[in-house]
């Protein structure tokens, strides 16, 4: 099944990663080219009465293999020029004006890879290119970043000869809301996304928890003008300065290994290499017979699920590695020594936990939206990722504010 984690490697495998930018945004290459398919068109509505929204729409075009985005008339693709100067801005060309409140603004995608629809309120956000065509995305984690005091929010898709994937996503920070809507021959896929007051639910949240235990959870609060503007991840809240949440998970970690040098952990790699039994060794290593070990990660690398021992492949290490990050991000290892964890109920009601994405699922219709890389590990009958997906599409309708 096609997921966020797997569009987004696909993507950045053929690409070429250019050099970090000034304002700290994503620094994106240029990828192999692809086979063309169908357009899709994509209404777009925006709840912010007396404001004004603006969307920029950008990927890599499937038939050229080039980073471009559509210009304002929502219909026609601009390609980052390969001989920009560094961090040349794109200005207004790309912004994509939406209609009243309420009203559909109408725009057509081409096929694409690695996409994404941002969206702003009040002016729209700055994107920048850079020679050989890279493109320099906003960065909510850089001070200078001339996006940072912006609403602003993102919601990811690819639109390929295989169908539409489309998700929203918390992975990087919780902002401005975002909804789908997907029509199809065969009927009609809806995630609700964020609730209306859910920033704010969750930072107060995450306030309340960081003063209960005397810890760093509301340090991801990020304000403008004395109101939470967004919410950051843990995994981004360590970027550019001291980790607000050092350790946190640490004692959870240190319990988990005790428990496997006694006790068999089994993994469903829910692909060929099926079920694998792994037990934490004298030497401290979680061991899975016949696939390999892992040591015992930091509580960074358990936000972040992408630095050692985590591995980020598609082989057998790579399966195990995001159940075994999954559920330790969702605190079931000492509740359930089978995973994934089939019970969504039993997630986060550890003391210590990822209290982010606790409170990001209990503030989303349905529970359903990426709140850290591998969350769309689970056991099957619910969509924890918030994602959209159709080999025919017809119509998808993003729902902002």
């Amino acid at each position: 099944m096609i997921t966020r984690r797997t569009l987004l490697s696909s993507a950045l495998s053929s690409a070429a990663l250019l050099s970090a930018t000034a304002v700290g945004g994503t620094a994106l290459g240029l990828p192999s080219a692809a086979a063309a398919v169908r357009r899709l068109p994509v209404d777009l509505v925006h709840r912010r009465r007396g404001k004004t929204v603006y969307a920029v729409v950008s990927g890599i075009d499937r038939a050229s293999g080039r980073w471009f985005f559509l210009a304002a008339d929502g219909r026609t693709k601009i390609f980052a020029d390969r001989d920009a100067a560094p961090m040349t801005p794109l200005g207004r060309s790309v912004a994509i004006k939406l209609a009243a409140a309420g009203r559909p603004r109408r725009i057509v995608v081409p096929p694409m890879d690695s996409g994404r629809i941002s969206f702003s309120v009040d002016r729209p956000l700055q994107f920048f290119v850079n020679p050989g065509g890279g493109v320099a995305t906003p960065s909510v984690t850089n001070p200078s970043d001339p996006n940072r005091s912006l609403d602003w929010g993102f919601c990811e898709l690819s639109l390929d000869r295989f169908g539409l994937y489309a998700n929203i996503s918390f992975v990087d920070f919780v902002g401005l809301p975002i909804g789908l809507r997907l029509r199809t021959p065969g009927g009609t896929q809806t995630v609700g996304g964020l609730r209306r007051d859910g920033l704010a639910r969750i930072a107060a949240g995450l306030r309340r928890q960081g003063s209960r235990e005397g810890s760093g959870w509301g340090r991801l609060v990020v304000t403008e003008r004395g109101r939470p503007l967004r919410v950051l991840s843990p995994n981004l809240a360590a970027v550019g300065g001291p980790d607000p949440l050092a350790g946190y998970l640490d004692p959870y970690i240190a319990q988990v290994w005790r428990h496997y040098r006694s006790h068999d952990l089994v993994i469903d790699t829910q692909s060929a290499w099926g079920r694998v039994t792994g037990r934490v060794g004298a030497d401290g290593l979680l061991r899975f017979r016949g696939v390999g070990s892992f040591r015992r990660p930091s509580s960074a690398a358990v936000f972040n699920c992408s630095t050692a021992p985590f591995a980020t492949s598609n082989d057998a290490m790579g399966n195990v590695s995001a159940r075994l990050a999954a559920a330790l991000n969702r605190t079931t290892l000492l509740a359930n020594a089978r995973q994934p964890d089939v019970t969504a109920g039993r997630f986060y009601r550890t003391a210590r936990t990822n209290h982010y994405a606790r409170l990001v699922h209990a503030n989303t219709a349905g529970g359903a939206g990426y709140a850290f890389p591998y969350d769309d590990v689970h056991g099957g009958g619910f969509n924890a990722e918030g994602r959209v997906v159709a080999p025919k599409p017809t119509l998808l309708t993003i729902t902002v504010g």
